[in-house]
């Protein structure tokens, strides 16, 4: 039996089920096609975590998903201190300096991940395959046509691709992706550390790469991103934990004390990648699937969270002018929106990776300069701090209302 909806959803993931929630109020029907079951968040801190920012934490609490999370395992940064290795560069950020309480929030994907499902499975308006996966995919010119792994047999105005770096749904489109290859892989872990965090972000950059220790709920305890080249992060997740321990704690000078890594060591090939189309007539591409970058300033969830929640804002709108929202026409706003965001995000990213890449010791002493200027510059600092936040670019109405940020 063929079963239709306004708008499917590829992935259940922390975007995916982002954008449903945002289409909670509306009277059209979603579906969403996931292929992994959900699983509980575990005692242990789990090793893959996200750095919300303040204009991620807004549009989720109007989404009523924020009062959901196990509050407990949220925990506030309120300073950013970042440096470089062996050397006199450095920078601090702090809140109070752009009078606000916090600069963002240190949340484990699957709490965010379970928020949202349990959010989003209170919806009248949304249909679950879980676990099922697209196995065709056909685009007519009033709908698509969608067979599932199961025999299910789907039509939508609509298809969402939401399902990541590799997706299904880019792929049989044959979009073309501009990308490339990082050279580096992310180690992440949780650690146990002498010293107590205080609620500060830390990040220092080596001269492999940087790392990255970011406060959990617990004091003393940090989830790391290590960026390495892959070989040599082949040969640290080769060690046992009393040798990875000491590199680790030689690497950030020390500066929380003796780390003791907790559970899995994992390793994340880094690449950029950024899909020529974030639309085409009858599907449009969010998160991942349209888009992914170094995570040296973490706002790679961030702006995934946003391309879920601007299109939804531009599906409400053409429904409520009663537009199809499946045409491309009505999707292009969207398309050139989150592109502008992302592309500029990309750019930022790579001046960082770039700015900081090599040991060359006059290069090195004029980055060092330019961090000191940036800390002692009130204005230029303060910017930056607010782009930290997210409160920069083109937000869309559930990033509303921030507070006035001086």
């Amino acid at each position: 039996m063929m079963q239709s909806y306004d708008v499917t959803i590829v992935g259940g993931g922390m975007v995916g089920l982002t954008l449903a929630k945002s289409l909670a109020k509306s009277n059209l029907s979603i579906a969403i096609i996931e292929a992994n079951e959900a699983t509980d968040l575990s005692e242990m801190p789990e090793s893959r975590v996200s750095a919300v920012s303040f204009a991620s934490k807004t549009m989720l609490d109007n989404l009523g998903i924020w009062p959901l999370l196990k509050a407990q395992r949220i925990t506030p940064y309120h300073t950013m201190q970042v440096w470089e290795k062996d050397s006199f560069g450095k920078i601090d950020f702090a809140a109070e300096q752009v009078n606000q309480k916090d600069l963002g929030y240190i949340v484990e994907n699957k709490n965010l991940q379970q928020s949202l499902l349990s959010g989003v499975e209170q919806q009248d308006n949304v249909t679950f395959f879980c676990p099922d996966s697209l196995q065709s995919m056909a685009i007519g010119d009033g709908e698509a046509w969608l067979t599932l792994s199961s025999g299910k047999q789907l039509t939508s105005k609509l298809v969402v691709a939401a399902d990541g770096a590799n997706s299904w749904v880019r792929q049989q489109l044959n979009i073309p992706l501009t990308q490339w290859d990082y050279h580096h892989h992310a180690i992440v872990a949780t650690v146990k550390t002498v010293e107590p965090h205080q609620a500060c972000a830390r990040q220092i950059f080596t001269g492999q790469g940087p790392l990255a220790f970011l406060p959990l709920y617990d004091q003393n305890t940090c989830s790391i991103v290590w960026s390495l080249p892959p070989m040599q992060a082949e040969l640290l997740l080769a060690l046992d934990d009393q040798a990875f321990n000491q590199q680790l704690t030689r690497a950030f000078d020390n500066r929380l004390g003796l780390c003791e890594v907790q559970g899995e060591r994992k390793s994340i090939p880094l690449s950029m990648r950024y899909a020529r189309d974030f639309a085409k007539h009858r599907v449009a591409l969010i998160g991942d699937a349209a888009h992914t970058i170094h995570p040296l300033a973490g706002q790679g969830v961030n702006l995934g969270l946003l391309d879920a929640a601007c299109l939804g804002q531009e599906i409400l709108q053409n429904a409520t002018l009663g537009n199809d929202i499946g045409l491309y026409n009505n999707l292009r706003h969207f398309e050139r929106w989150r592109k502008t965001e992302a592309t500029e995000m990309i750019a930022s990213m790579e001046l960082l990776k770039q700015l900081f890449n090599g040991v060359n010791p006059v290069q090195k002493i004029l980055r060092d300069v330019a961090l000191l200027m940036a800390d002692n510059i009130s204005p230029l600092k303060k910017q930056f701090i607010k782009q930290a936040m997210g409160l920069g670019g083109n937000k869309p109405t559930l990033c509303l209302p921030i507070a006035t940020v001086e």
